[in-house]
């Protein structure tokens, strides 16, 4: 009896032992977790002023290319508006010639 009674304290002993140590380990597991996360946050922290940065080169290019598109359509409009009141003055012209040579007037 006391043999077996030196093999169950003994079993208890060893399961306190690896009940410790898991503990143990699960701590250094949850710390060791918590630096990295701790690191990551750090690390994406100090890239988010490259980030804006980033971003906001991109959106003033967009615009300055969404900006220089708008001024050559304008460009081309006023020429063609500019042809075409060319071409209406002279029709203008001749109608009032014609006019004044009219004797009928």
């Amino acid at each position: 009896m006391d043999d077996t009674l030196q093999r169950l304290l003994d079993a208890e002993m060893k399961a306190e032992n690896l009940a410790r140590e898991a503990e143990e380990e699960r701590e250094r597991t949850i710390r060791a977790a918590t630096l990295e996360a701790r690191e990551l946050d750090e690390a994406f922290s100090a890239k988010i002023p490259t980030l804006q940065q980033t971003w906001i080169a991109r959106s003033e290019e967009r615009a300055a290319n969404a900006i220089a598109e708008i001024e050559r359509r304008y460009d081309e409009r006023h020429e063609r508006l500019r042809d075409l009141a060319g071409e209406r003055e002279d029709e203008a012209l001749n109608a009032g010639f014609r006019i004044l040579m009219d004797s009928r007037v």
